[in-house]
């Protein structure tokens, strides 16, 4: 059987999530299982992240698995309905939908649910996404008010920076400036927000990536924030080679040794979920030692420099991302993001679930 295996960590998820509940004080906390919870499967990520408030997704089969998984909280749909048909699903299985575009209201108003539902009205603060126009508040929400189809309303936005040194007042303050006269719960906080701006609470919080174990910041580490990671992505080395000074390795010989050095071949490659843009140097485990890839990344393998793992050989453990080598720090590397690298998980990597 190919080495490769991903090994994903309820125990993680769940620490994780006490770290969010912890931040979170008062606020609730939806648990952001979209895309497949970043990779790390649905059905795992309900299990581990049971104690969450509510789940927040994308679509309405995610929010439909959720229920017959025999999930019980809010489920929150975060881009909201795609039709008018959908109001009854809601409806139906207790889905509160994320209202971001004036044709939501139209629907609701034109086709309303059998049985009043939640819903999240959500408005734009600045990240010019998605949401309804922050200038036009008082009638939005009077108009929401008025809807017999709607049983309760929270307020949304979302930020663009709060990873980043603009951080989130921009928005915030705006956010809460305008809609503070209508004395309705309100939610902003992802992650980021979550993790370095308390302000943000609110009634509840939306923590996605730190429930998988990475920073949504490039200056600190998940570690640095109590995280621990979920997922650990491995494998083995299956061949060796023995480069000679000017020799190079792999498709375009993109990496041409100076010396004469031991190349390890490691069953990985794009096809898996590992990306082909990760050029030399990004970090690799080796035996426990830290190395780096070499050249460019196959569909199915990928070189990483063996010179100091002298013991290192065929069947050596390899970890690509995960215990011991935050993926963050490949992302960073590689020029991406941990959210990418995470998601990108290929269906055919075998994953064994740990505690």
């Amino acid at each position: 059987m190919r080495p490769i295996q991903a090994r994903i960590s309820a125990g993680a998820m769940a620490h994780n999530l006490r770290v969010a509940r912890r931040l979170a004080g008062a606020a609730r906390v939806f648990a952001v299982v979209k895309a497949n919870a970043y990779g790390h499967g649905l059905s795992r990520a309900r299990r581990a992240l049971a104690a969450a408030d509510g789940f927040a997704v994308l679509t309405l089969e995610e929010a439909a698995n959720l229920r017959q998984m025999g999930v019980e909280q809010p489920i929150l749909l975060l881009e909201g309905i795609f039709g008018p048909d959908e109001i009854a699903t809601c409806a139906e299985l207790d889905l509160w939908p994320v209202l971001h575009y004036a044709a939501h209201l139209d629907w609701l108003q034109q086709q309303p649910p059998p049985r009043p539902i939640q819903v999240f009205l959500k408005f734009d603060s600045g990240m010019h996404r998605l949401g309804l126009p922050l200038a036009e508040h008082a009638a939005t929400v009077a108009r929401v008010k008025s809807l017999p189809g709607v049983a309760g309303i929270t307020l949304m936005t979302h930020f663009a920076q709060a990873d980043e040194a603009a951080g989130v007042d921009w928005q915030l303050q705006p956010f809460l400036r305008e809609l503070a006269g209508h004395g309705l719960p309100w939610s902003s906080a992802n992650s980021a927000a979550l993790l370095r701006y308390p302000d943000t609470r609110g009634a509840w919080v939306r923590p996605g990536l730190m429930l998988y174990g990475a920073s949504p910041f490039a200056d600190v580490t998940a570690a640095e924030l109590g995280l621990r990671p979920a997922m650990t992505l491995q494998s083995e080395i299956i061949g060796v080679q023995t480069l000679q000074a000017g020799e190079g390795v792999g498709y375009g010989q993109l990496f041409r040794a100076d010396r004469t050095m031991r190349v390890g071949v490691v069953a990985c490659g794009y096809a898996d979920g590992y990306p082909r843009h990760a050029l030399t140097g990004t970090p690799v485990q080796v035996g426990g030692h830290t190395s780096r890839t070499l050249g460019r990344v196959s569909m199915d393998m990928l070189c990483v420099d063996l010179s100091e793992c002298p013991e290192a050989g065929v069947g050596s453990p390899v970890v690509l991302w995960g215990e011991g080598l935050p993926v963050d720090a490949v992302a960073t590397a590689a020029g991406t993001s941990s959210y990418e690298l995470l998601c990108a998980l290929a269906a055919r990597v075998p994953v064994e679930e740990v505690d």
